[in-house]
């Protein structure tokens, strides 16, 4: 890639000097976006210039309108349609919600292919020629397919949050989509973390792409706090339940399993919390009801799996639950990205049990940071179990890790 920019504490004062016509500034005006945020200051003037664009930054930094805004000024100015690629439904539906009063502006539609939806209502959306294509991979391979997508007519393509689409297995389904595209396009990536496989896909398929770090993996928002209580795993529910008497707010609580999701979501309801839960076994209707019902809050908890810890676009969440400890450290800082959002207060509490030290200190080895820990007097304190003593978790491939004391601080 051709250079880097660095820029995580810049700001402008609003959006004008970035090279944004007047008629989208308008449209910001009414939508009442003021001030830009570092992703967008760093990354809108060069792609407005035209040039690809490899954009790192965390959850929440509103990388959705540093691409919205120069994809509809270009395509305005040009034929051709653009495409979004996004790994979830949640986040494709958000993403054409984002672009709705930009495309509006320009009397251009937008269509949104996504898995789980009837395709006959997707077919009516591509036969009134939409501008604007935002599409979960399988979904648009499905249209390609059958001519419904034709993919030379793409000028602007767009691959966001790219690290997850390549966790969750799609790298086939994106490479099968980039061979059909045309050589001449414009591209634009966008990601929390940049693994050695995005610097793959960047220099395989972009050209000379420039890269706009805003905040290096594993920053967490900034004005989120975190807690830690070390407990046993038939001690959760009992504490889950002083945590959600505690805490009034919103609630955003993470499971590693779908199986156990529904668990905790009964549990939940028993403890008389208003409850919805969303994974990869909710139909799309019933995570869209479950996902509007927190926003609105007819729901004090929200249940999930990692599926959801990106496309959950919902402001004023008080608190992230760690219910599970995340298998991968990453996803640790994409689950608490949903608290402390635009400069928010936010807070995030994890459970972590006896034998999850080594899980624990991945995490803080990422975010370059203690987790503080605490107890409850209702619930006995656990301590780390020593890596060296049986029942500690075993190390991959032998590897030990350097040793120190447990956590647990006696009140």
């Amino acid at each position: 890639m051709s250079h880097i920019l660095h820029g995580e504490n810049q700001s402008a004062p609003d959006f004008y000097g970035l090279g944004i016509a007047p008629r989208i500034l308008d449209t910001l005006e009414l939508i009442k976006f003021k001030t830009p945020t570092p992703i967008q200051i760093k990354a809108i003037p060069l792609a407005i210039a035209g040039k690809d664009v490899v954009g790192i930054a965390q959850t929440g930094t509103g990388k959705t309108h540093a691409f919205a805004i120069p994809m509809v000024q270009l395509l305005a100015q040009r034929k051709g349609t653009g495409l979004v690629l996004a790994p979830t439904r949640e986040l494709a539906i958000q993403i054409d919600e984002s672009f709705h009063p930009i495309s509006h502006a320009f009397g251009m539609k937008t269509a949104c292919l996504i898995g789980g939806a009837p395709m006959n209502e997707q077919v009516a959306a591509l036969r009134k020629n939409p501008r604007v294509i935002i599409a979960t991979p399988g979904r648009l391979i499905d249209h390609m397919s059958r001519w419904n997508v034709l993919p030379q007519e793409v000028q602007m393509l767009v691959l966001d949050e790219a690290d997850r689409m390549l966790d969750m297995g799609f790298a086939p389904q994106i490479e099968l989509i980039l061979k059909y595209m045309p050589k001449e396009r414009q591209t634009m990536l966008f990601s929390a973390t940049m693994p050695k496989e995005i610097m793959v896909i960047a220099a395989k398929y972009m050209r000379l792409p420039v890269s706009v770090e805003i905040a290096p993996p594993g920053t967490t928002a900034e004005k989120v706090t975190h807690e830690l209580f070390i407990v046993k795993r038939d001690d959760k529910l009992k504490l889950l339940s002083q945590v959600l008497s505690q805490y009034h707010g919103p609630t955003l609580l993470f499971s590693r399993t779908k199986h156990n999701a529904r668990k905790l979501t009964r549990a939940i309801r028993n403890m008389g919390h208003s409850v919805a839960e969303i994974h990869s076994d909710r139909s799309l209707i019933q995570r869209r009801e479950a996902l509007e019902g927190f926003k609105s809050g007819r729901y004090k908890v929200l249940v999930a799996t990692d599926i959801a810890a990106r496309g959950i676009d919902v402001t004023g969440i008080e608190l992230v639950l760690n219910y599970d400890i995340p298998e991968d450290a990453s996803n640790y800082v994409h689950r608490i990205g949903r608290t402390g959002r635009a400069g928010h207060k936010g807070h995030a509490i994890s459970f972590a049990m006896p034998d999850q030290r080594s899980d624990v200190r991945d995490i803080e080895k990422l975010i370059k940071a203690s987790l503080p820990v605490s107890t409850h007097p209702k619930v006995f304190a656990e301590e780390f179990i020593p890596a060296d003593l049986p029942g500690a978790k075993k190390q991959v491939k032998g590897k030990s890790r350097p040793q120190r004391q447990p956590y647990y601080r006696k009140r």
